[in-house]
């Protein structure tokens, strides 16, 4: 293997990592079933001590943990709960991405990146919760199905961008990131 193919697998699975990562904010299962799928479908490589990701049982309690997850979210009053419990919840799935994801490299290395995109991911999370807190306070709860669709198919996109195209991925990652700091940027007193 030479030093380039090396680097530039290197850096495909680190922006999947990333882009997984990222999906984990918005939502903790279905980004590790795309991962899982990934694996087994040889889509993505892992560590090798992450090889049970793609093993039938994980795959089998991922669906369902996305099934529930995604279910249990258009209910306006279980996805208030369901967020809570996803304050730890999500921010553990980036970091568990993000660390099957930096194969090939020193172990401080996927450890620190799992912290960072763990981290990252809380902060989506966060500004996730807080745009879904909004809406139940202007609605009464009625838009937060439409926003748990939105937050669904943001986070199906980035969890297929990661596996078929990471580098667009890690940019579709940014941009919503880029949104959500502009939808919460504080205002500026002249």
């Amino acid at each position: 293997m030479t030093a380039d193919l090396h680097t530039r697998d290197l850096v495909f699975a680190a922006a999947a990592g990333i882009a997984i990562a990222a999906a984990c904010g918005l939502r903790a299962f279905l980004p590790l079933l795309a991962l899982s799928l990934g694996v087994r479908f040889d889509l993505v490589r892992v560590d090798h001590a992450a090889e049970w990701l793609a093993s039938m049982p994980v795959l089998v309690t991922l669906i369902w943990a996305t099934v529930l997850e995604i279910t249990a979210d258009k209910i306006p009053a279980v996805d208030h709960m369901l967020d809570l419990v996803a304050t730890g919840l999500r921010p553990t799935a980036a970091g568990l991405a993000a660390w099957c994801t930096f194969e090939a490299v020193h172990p401080a290395i996927g450890i620190a990146a799992a912290l960072v995109l763990g981290a990252g991911a809380m902060g989506l999370h966060v500004a996730k919760a807080k745009v879904r807190l909004g809406s139940s306070m202007l609605t009464l709860g009625n838009a937060n199905p439409v926003l748990s669709f939105v937050e669904d198919a943001i986070s199906a996109g980035l969890s297929a961008l990661a596996l078929l195209a990471p580098i667009a991925a890690v940019v579709a990652a940014g941009m919503v990131v880029w949104v959500l700091r502009r939808v919460f940027r504080a205002p500026r007193w002249r």
